[in-house]
């Protein structure tokens, strides 16, 4: 991808986002249905879209909110719904449609009065609420397109268990949502915005959260220790809870941008030239990265803070290389832990990942893209640890019970600072310590052109159909089509040696396909892999 001569500055005003003709457009424009792109389509975080283009609109929110409240009346889930937001600036709009909805349906909904619900509080809030089996069973929604751009907007729902819902759920609210806007929407029960904010019961879901963070943080060794802490909220709604974290424990944490701001004006452009807010690219972290002397570590998260971002005086960290830190850590210093827990990790995050397991005793359970994977073995504490290459990650309390079973942000940055003050390292030392031991990598993630017709022969792809036996010189180990960890399909393709692996998986919203690859032989090998990595996918492509 060509680096952007914008990647790294502040946005100018030519690439912000007309707030109130993208709000305008969400109330007015009128999905095409038979449009495929402009109906309900739940990936692997929810339904996202813009309505600048009709894929995420008015009509959307009202459809599957209403297949969202069928479902859980079918499942006899008769509980609160706990609804979160982050601050996109279609979310607000979405949280109150979504709410008229709900409300309209029965649907007791408990928010947070007067402010933005980050995911892993949403998901926090559901696992305390069922914990008690009291009050019926709970489940949640958070309106939220994660690290997407200004004009964005995502709807997902999570289950009782706390998680992202899995193909099993999001097929039967995707199904039923789009047969509500073929229908014309005759099905959608709603009340006035008035009604629905009279009903709504109030929650906090802030201070539980903030309250047991000791049950998975050790906060007495941060706070003696001194270590300093930097915050950047990257203007998402993780905001008031670093507010309040500071508040409760006085740690030596300033949180370095209050800004909150719908067309994230104070954002550095991305790699490609676009606001994006992801903590996990040092050209939208720019602006902590210049602070990064004035802190032992610095933390980022993203809008609706279940992606962490982890900044030392060496810079910002690699997600892959904090993954395996944390696990190395955790693994070693959490005892109330199941011995036979595991680590769970998605198929494209790092090798060096596998390495660490064997290296401290446990077993590392690989499994297709998408944190949905880790909900079961989080909830009942056979995986101590889940997480993903693209900065996503949560593990259990130290007892080793379920903090939260979707993606946490926070507690990822909260454990940099606890492993820098008790063993003296900041996590990119430690992380030269574990490469001194297993290896140093190399990793990247390209896009390759592919036809539609392509990315559907990609999805379906055998092992049978890849021929090469080596690949950038070294004997291929595996041709995987399925996860070895659950056996689940990968959508795609995924090729391993003793010292490389590339993956290649279909975009679910672009004519491309996404190549991810990894190297122990450094740059110039990691190179070949890519290269000979399209070289394979274009042959199978070209075979089927």
């Amino acid at each position: 991808m060509t680096l952007s001569e914008l990647a790294g500055k502040t946005a100018p005003q030519s690439l912000l986002t007309n707030i109130p003709r993208l709000v305008a457009h969400y109330y007015e424009t009128r999905p095409l249905v038979s449009d495929p792109l402009q109906r309900v389509a739940f990936g692997t975080s929810g339904h996202r879209g813009t309505s600048l283009a009709g894929t995420f609109n008015e009509m959307h929110i009202l459809a599957v909110s209403q297949a969202v409240a069928e479902h859980r009346a079918a499942q006899g889930i008769s509980g609160p719904l706990y609804m979160g937001l982050d601050t996109h600036a279609l979310s607000e709009p979405a949280w109150m449609t979504a709410l008229q909805v709900l409300v309209a349906n029965g649907v007791r909904v408990r928010v947070q009065p007067g402010t933005f619900t980050p995911t892993p509080l949403v998901s926090h809030a559901i696992l305390e609420h069922n914990r008690t089996g009291a009050d019926g069973t709970a489940d949640g929604i958070v309106i939220t397109p994660s690290h997407n751009p200004p004009q964005d907007g995502g709807f997902k729902y999570n289950p009782p268990s706390g998680g992202p819902a899995d193909t099993d759920v999001t097929k039967v609210v995707q199904a039923r949502a789009n047969q509500i806007l073929e229908d014309e929407m005759r099905d959608v029960k709603r009340v006035s915005l008035e009604d629905a904010m009279a009903a709504l019961e109030d929650f906090d879901f802030i201070t539980p959260y903030v309250e047991q963070l000791p049950t998975v943080i050790d906060l007495d060794a941060i706070k003696h220790s001194g270590v300093h802490i930097g915050v950047d909220p990257l203007g998402g709604a993780s905001l008031p809870v670093w507010q309040a974290i500071q508040a409760r424990y006085g740690l030596n944490l300033d949180i370095v941008n209050t800004t909150i701001d719908p067309s994230f004006a104070f954002m550095s452009v991305d790699r490609d030239g676009k606001i994006r807010m992801d903590c996990s690219s040092p050209y939208a972290m720019a602006g902590l990265l210049r602070l990064k002397d004035d802190f032992d570590v610095a933390i980022g998260n993203d809008p609706d803070s279940d992606r962490h971002g982890i900044v030392t005086a060496d810079g910002l960290m690699n997600p892959n290389h904090y993954l395996a830190v944390m696990i190395e850590y955790l693994f070693q210093n959490r005892p109330g832990w199941r011995a036979d827990a595991a680590i769970g990790k998605t198929l494209v995050s790092s090798a060096l990942i596998d390495r660490v397991g064997a290296g401290i005793g446990r077993k590392v359970v690989e499994v297709p893209v998408g944190f949905k994977y880790f909900v079961a073995g989080l909830l009942d504490g056979s995986f101590g640890f889940g997480g993903e290459e693209s900065a996503g990650a949560s593990f259990l309390r130290m007892d080793g019970g379920a903090w939260s079973t979707d993606k946490d942000g926070l507690i990822p940055g909260l454990l940099a600072a606890e492993m820098t003050a008790k063993t003296g390292k900041t996590p990119s030392q430690r992380f030269a310590d574990l490469t001194a031991k297993y290896g140093a990598t190399a990793y990247d993630r390209q896009d390759a052109p592919a036809t539609p017709d392509q990315k559907k022969i990609l999805g379906n792809l055998s092992p049978e159909q890849v021929t090469a036996t080596t690949l950038a010189g070294d004997p291929i180990t595996a041709k995987l089509t399925r996860a070895p960890g659950n056996n689940e399909p990968i959508g795609g393709l995924k090729v391993t040696t003793d010292q490389a692996w590339f993956a290649a998986r279909p975009s679910g919203t672009e004519d491309v396909y996404k190549i991810y690859a990894e190297s122990f032989k450094g740059a110039e090998h990691l190179k070949q892999v890519m290269d000979e990595a399209r070289d394979v996918v274009g042959e199978a492509l070209g075979s089927s």
